[in-house]
């Protein structure tokens, strides 16, 4: 059996988190939704736990960090092409998010960042499956 991984992130208001993810093209598992979390499907063996704030709060002694003011951390996750890529990115900003850090081009790996309504960062990545050495082959002396 592969390990799963749950990450969990606070949200202000998880209808309009929903709405944001939604619009991005992920489902959610209605078993794990109520009106204090929802469980966003990105594979068979990755999830985002979208917890409301006070709700989250139960799960730790530490204050939750505002992450419109701080980083926490960026979730990355993987597109099938840079075209993908991009229509990640640009389905983000149409519903709400906004650019995070410009597009980063390193020709075998390609990303854009954006911020959900809550602050959060993400990346989405698109790398050549034969990595670095593809762009290398590509240019003579490199």
């Amino acid at each position: 059996m592969a390990t799963q991984i749950f990450v969990n992130l606070p949200v202000k208001d998880l209808d309009k988190a929903v709405d944001f993810f939604t619009a991005l093209g992920f489902k959610f598992n209605p078993d794990y939704t109520d009106e204090n979390a929802t469980c966003m499907i990105i594979n068979d063996d990755a999830y985002v736990m979208l917890l409301v704030e006070g709700f989250f709060k139960t799960f730790t002694s530490k204050e939750v960090a505002d992450a419109k003011g701080s980083s926490e951390v960026i979730m990355a996750f993987s597109a099938d092409s840079r075209d993908g890529v991009d229509d990640m990115y640009n389905k983000a900003i149409a519903a709400g998010g906004t650019e995070s850090q410009p597009a980063q081009d390193y020709g075998f790996m390609y990303s854009q960042s954006f911020q959900d309504p809550d602050g959060h960062l993400w990346e989405v990545m698109w790398m050549d499956p034969a990595g670095p050495q593809a762009e290398s082959a590509a240019t003579p002396g490199a």
